[in-house]
């Protein structure tokens, strides 16, 4: 039933909505999904789900700070260093990964990452679903549908080569270019 409900969402949700306060998505655990009205990626479809996560991450972490409203809102709003779905999305898109900091994180510095910010909000849109072990949906999720955008357990779908390849690339060029702001 929640994998039905991310697939075929009641509502879908736009970065407007899900950034004002207060928020309509709720402070708990669950999965939440990603739908694209424009597709980052000539290869990829627009108009459905592409990829999934989930809050808190993994089972340990039940008492973890992370719930689907900070995901959700650290997605439209934060950074590649925090953000594998930013990181996929600002490299399919084409935006320069740079080492910022010390040089260990890794963002599309500050230009790069407001033009990836309105990218998404023009084009991202999200749904959720509230689950108190949202690692097990996750899985499921990741083995019953086409899912490009995820790449963690999911060496099984066509376009993970690609993708990995890409997001590397990004990284090692990253590295090769003076360090960011």
């Amino acid at each position: 039933m929640e994998v039905d409900a991310l697939i075929t969402p009641v509502r879908l949700w736009s970065a407007q909505e899900v950034l004002v306060r207060p928020s309509p998505v709720p402070g708990v655990a669950g999965v939440y999904g990603w739908h694209f009205e424009q597709a980052p990626h000539e290869e990829l479809p627009a108009g459905r789900l592409l990829y999934v996560g989930i809050a808190p991450r993994y089972m340990a972490n039940r008492s973890s700070a992370q719930n689907l409203r900070k995901r959700v809102r650290y997605h439209y709003r934060g950074n590649a260093a925090g953000s594998t779905l930013r990181l996929t999305l600002g490299c399919l898109l084409g935006l320069e990964l740079r080492r910022v900091g010390s040089g260990k994180r890794m963002t599309f510095g500050k230009a790069g990452e407001a033009d990836l910010s309105q990218w998404m909000a023009q084009n991202a849109r999200v749904c959720w679903v509230e689950h108190g072990e949202p690692w097990g949906v996750e899985s499921e999720c990741i083995s019953r549908l086409d899912l490009p955008l995820n790449l963690d357990q999911n060496r099984h779908n066509d376009f993970h080569g690609r993708l990995t390849k890409l997001r590397a690339h990004a990284r090692q060029r990253a590295r090769e270019l003076p360090i960011g702001t």
